[in-house]
């Protein structure tokens, strides 16, 4: 699949490196609802999005809406709990993760979601991960951005401030505590010229 990315400037490395959690700052959106970031998490990004873009095997859905049929603003792709990942690092990663919100988490991530945004057309609306265990319990969805940026928006899901956090690059964003039942995130799409991007969804069982 043809892709035209833009490389970081910052990250010119092909090495493809985890860093440190230790530096993952959080913000409390509200009670019981938080998310953790941490920019740049994984070095040689633009490697790895290559590497996704051409070798992962992309699905284009469509899906009922409003008594229409219509095109998934995105590409995707599932890999469940006895799938093997794409690549190594996905797997290190998500491993790094289970162990370092084990204690928080109290079990771990298990599937890894993949969504193929190709450029500003493509999209996510707003929504929750609450298909499944989300939906009545805590639980957390931990988020491995590559490729461009795209700004991910999060809202209180009764209405309220919007909370907006640039993804790319090897950014990482955890949506933990009651977040997926209490707020709501989306990908808008944009008019401005950007680049692709492909996002990967670590969750735990049952939460989708």
């Amino acid at each position: 699949m043809a892709t035209h990315l833009q490389g970081s400037l910052f990250d010119q490395t092909d090495e493809l490196r985890l860093g440190s959690l230790v530096g993952i700052r959080r913000t409390r959106l509200s009670p019981g609802a938080w998310i953790d970031v941490l920019p740049g998490w994984l070095s040689g990004a633009d490697v790895l999005f290559e590497q996704l873009a051409a070798e992962v095997p992309w699905r284009a859905e469509r899906r009922t809406m409003y008594d229409h049929v219509v095109d998934v603003p995105r590409l995707l792709s599932f890999y469940g709990a006895d799938d093997r990942l794409p690549h190594p690092v996905l797997a290190e990663a998500r491993d790094t993760l289970s162990a370092h919100y084990a204690e928080e988490l109290g079990e771990p991530f298990t599937t890894a979601g993949l969504c193929y945004y190709r450029d500003g057309r493509d999209s996510v609306a707003w929504h929750g991960d609450r298909i499944g265990r989300g939906a009545r319990e805590d639980t957390m969805v931990a988020i491995l951005s590559v490729g461009a940026p795209r700004d991910l928006l999060l809202r209180p899901a009764r209405g309220g401030e919007t909370v907006r956090r640039p993804l790319g690059h090897g950014d990482l964003i955890v949506m933990g505590g009651s977040c997926q039942r209490t707020w709501e995130h989306s990908i808008p799409k944009t008019t401005r010229a950007t680049g692709p991007r492909i996002s990967v969804q670590f969750r735990p069982h049952g939460v989708h």
